[in-house]
């Protein structure tokens, strides 16, 4: 009998098959082996479970101790040779198996994403812990403890899906919100403003953010002609560059950056009362990026880094969390800001109306398919629920339009919301029918309303019983195609958050520009860039500009968006200082750094180690939540001083510095000999090199004095906290201080100049 077996089955079972009279018996083994081994897998997934998991459990299926069938349900017999005329003859038309198998897979890919391509997801759940009823008649956020399970999808914007993690680019921030009265989706960035103001100009930004059309370059990356070309003519994107060359463009994880609704949305109480809202969800674990070096090293090392980090904390338990917050305004004070809250390119300062944290939001299980759910999901900023209603907003009036094209392109159907992960958790009852891959079967004769036949069912809602009505408001105006010239400030936010950065903050901004602008290769493209920094910083424009090889000039006409028939002079920006000059929370210097949960510590090791010390210190660390990682020379166990093994994870040539949180260096004469031989030496000094340079918590254990000395830490003349020598009993605490703090990114040109 001809045995076939897969090459993740290990050999001992082959063997073990001759034992055995039939290939069912080996299956039976198999198939119990195979139910071991993920028996810690199912029940983890188990212990997470709302209404909208169940419903999609009634979609899944798991081939465990189950036959190969065809689509039909016809068991196979022979997956593994077409059906021919003779064995070495030609392939017959008619072998179904092999058409069905081979028509599936050349349909297997759909349209990605036109943006946002690139994105990772997880299910959650969100509570609400302070009842919003006196703004919105939305029962899950106007009922105190009450859950609603999610699926958050996190995404770049301008790459292709088989794109870097670490592209400098806006992170999109989508929720479904799956609530008791049909779907809601927040879908947002990790941004709060966007680069346009109108929907007209969306298509004209991502042509010229994505790769050029004549060469397809580059990928994931708007340091090139076409898109500063665009910038340089728009002044009213300068807030949006401003937030987008800063560290915000390059997080540390997607677990630590955060997610805002951008547009203003209108909450709807039960008595009719509007207010104006924005949406933040602030990380627990604060908001923190990498340096743009170790971005472009670990998209080297790791292109998935982001979607590996979020898998793996909650797979390990350490689930994601954001506290969700409101800025809530009256309706009568619409007009007391000195901006539009219409306008997408603005934000409220925390400072005039502070964010009041009312809910959380967890991650807490992994997909179970990611096409299944991460890429068929389907987000719509019209998926709305009673009291929650849109505004005005240009851009957002247009993404009501675009979303739903979009998916019926994407998704190839307008039923795309029977795909599982977009169904509602309540039934679905219309007069909608039929359609590609229509799933939801209706009984009865009806699908027409008003009617008689079927009772006059499905019915309307009175909104007593929760039926939608959009708020009525007086809608009067003359047909113009024009802008309202309180969107005509251009630089006064860009302005606001420039000045909020720390000194290191603005240091990384000007050298993003300066990257960015030295890959433009036409000059009067930098120039005008230049021409528009001046408007924001005079100090930055003329750093920048010296850099990249232009002078500063005055630009007669910064806006060159202009209608044919427009006077270009009513439309110019002018330069008007904000009503608030800086936000505290506009800087991540500010955020939360209390914490060390799901950080990653390199343990770099060899034989020799002092087993006690290494043991202790991981005990701390990971009493803490964080996560330590054993690094040697090879994959070989390690073999310590009292002759426990510690198993490496990594090799110094398997990884990088640029992968961890902090590096611990562990204690141990014989150890730190090992990882100065002639074989290890290189690696273990570039480790320590490169994590000194991107400003992280550096731990040199016991006896390791010759790897500080042979490192550009030995030649220092600053202190520098994050820079641990062991000796004192505080050792320990002050390096989890320092990993808490994240960087000294205060003492980067210290750093990266050493002696």
């Amino acid at each position: 009998m001809r045995i076939l077996l897969s090459t993740c089955v290990p050999m001992f079972y082959f063997f073990k098959y001759l034992k055995f009279n039939n290939l069912h018996e080996l299956c039976g083994l198999l198939f119990e082996r195979c139910l071991k081994n993920q028996k810690e897998d199912i029940m983890k997934k188990q212990e997470v479970s709302d209404d909208k998991l169940q419903q999609l459990d009634l979609s899944k299926t798991d081939n465990s101790g189950e036959a190969l069938t065809t689509n039909q349900g016809l068991k196979i017999s022979n997956n593994q040779d077409s059906l021919k005329s003779g064995e070495r003859g030609p392939s017959l038309l008619e072998d179904f198996i092999l058409r069905e198998k081979i028509t599936h897979f050349d349909h297997e890919r759909i349209p990605e994403r036109i943006v946002h391509a690139r994105g990772s997801g997880a299910h959650g759940v969100f509570k609400i812990n302070k009842s919003l009823a006196k703004y919105t008649k939305a029962n899950f956020l106007a009922e105190e403890g009450k859950e609603t399970p999610v699926f958050v999808r996190v995404s770049t914007v301008a790459g292709s899906a088989v794109s870097t993690d670490w592209a400098r680019d806006v992170r999109g921030f989508a929720i479904k919100f799956y609530t008791e009265q049909g779907n809601y989706d927040l879908v947002g960035n990790n941004i709060p403003v966007f680069f346009i103001q109108d929907a007209m100009k969306f298509p004209d930004l991502i042509h010229a953010v994505k790769p050029e059309p004549d060469n397809a370059i580059p990928q994931a990356a708007s340091a090139h002609d076409t898109f500063w070309d665009f910038i340089s003519l728009m002044p009213e994107s300068m807030h949006m560059i401003m937030w987008a060359m800063s560290d915000r463009a390059i997080p540390r994880s997607l677990r630590m950056m955060e997610g805002f609704g951008v547009h203003t949305f209108k909450f709807i109480n039960e008595a009719g009362k509007v207010h104006f809202v924005k949406f933040h969800f602030k990380p627990k674990l604060g908001v923190h990026s990498v340096a743009w070096d170790e971005a472009t090293k670990i998209s080297g090392k790791d292109s998935d880094f982001h979607r590996r980090d979020l898998w793996e904390a909650i797979e390990n338990g350490a689930f994601p969390e954001w506290d969700f917050g409101v800025q809530v305004i009256p309706e009568e004070d619409e007009h007391k800001f000195d901006f539009d809250l219409l306008d997408p390119t603005k934000l409220i300062p925390e400072e005039e109306v502070p964010v009041e944290l009312v809910g959380t939001l967890t991650l807490n299980r992994n997909p179970d398919n990611f096409f299944a759910e991460t890429e068929q999901i389907a987000f719509h900023p019209g998926h709305l629920v009673p009291g929650i209603d849109f505004t005005n907003d240009p851009l957002l009036q247009g993404r009501l339009f675009s979303y739903t094209d979009t998916q019926l392109s994407r998704l190839g159907s307008p039923n795309f919301h029977e795909i599982p992960i977009n169904r509602s958790v309540n039934t679905v009852h219309n007069n909608q029918r039929d359609g590609h891959m229509r799933q939801q079967i209706v009984k009865g004769k009806v699908s027409y309303e008003p009617n008689t036949i079927g009772g006059g069912c499905p019915f309307q809602a009175m909104m007593k019983d929760g039926g939608f009505t959009s708020q009525e408001e007086r809608v009067d105006g003359v047909k113009i195609r024009a802008r309202s010239e309180s969107f005509v400030d251009h630089y006064s936010q860009a302005k606001l958050f420039y000045n909020s950065q720390s000194a290191p903050e603005k240091t990384h901004l000007q050298n993003a520009l300066i990257f960015e602008l030295s890959k433009v290769t036409i000059p009067a493209i930098r120039e005008r860039v230049v021409g528009q920094l001046a408007f924001i910083n005079k100090d930055l424009a003329s750093m920048v500009a010296k850099k990249v090889g232009v002078d500063v000039t005055k630009l007669k006409q910064p806006n060159g968006s202009i209608p044919a028939d427009a006077d270009p002079k009513t439309l110019q920006s002018p330069e008007k200082e904000p009503a608030t000059k800086i936000s505290e929370a506009l800087s991540m210097k500010n955020t939360v750094k209390d914490t060390i949960k799901s950080r990653i510590i390199g343990f770099i090791m060899e034989d020799g180690v002092i087993a006690k010390d290494a043991k202790a210190l991981q005990s701390k660390l990971e009493s803490k939540g964080a996560v330590v990682q054993i690094i040697a020379g090879s994959l070989a166990p390690v073999n310590a001083d009292d002759g426990t093994l510690f198993e490496p994870k990594h090799s110094l040539t398997s990884t990088s510095s640029v992968c961890f949180d902090a590096l611990y260096l562990a204690s141990g004469k014989k150890s730190a000999d090992n990882l100065l031989d002639a074989e290890n030496k290189p690696g273990t000094i570039l480790f320590v090199n490169e994590a000194y340079k991107h400003c992280k918590a550096i731990y040199f254990g016991k006896e390791t004095d010759d790897i500080l000395k042979a490192s550009n830490i030995n030649g220092k003349k600053h202190e520098d906290p994050a820079i641990i020598i062991s000796g004192n009993e505080t050792a320990d605490d002050a390096f989890i201080t320092a990993i808490a703090n994240h960087r000294v990114w205060e003492l980067e040109t210290e750093r990266n100049n050493p002696a």
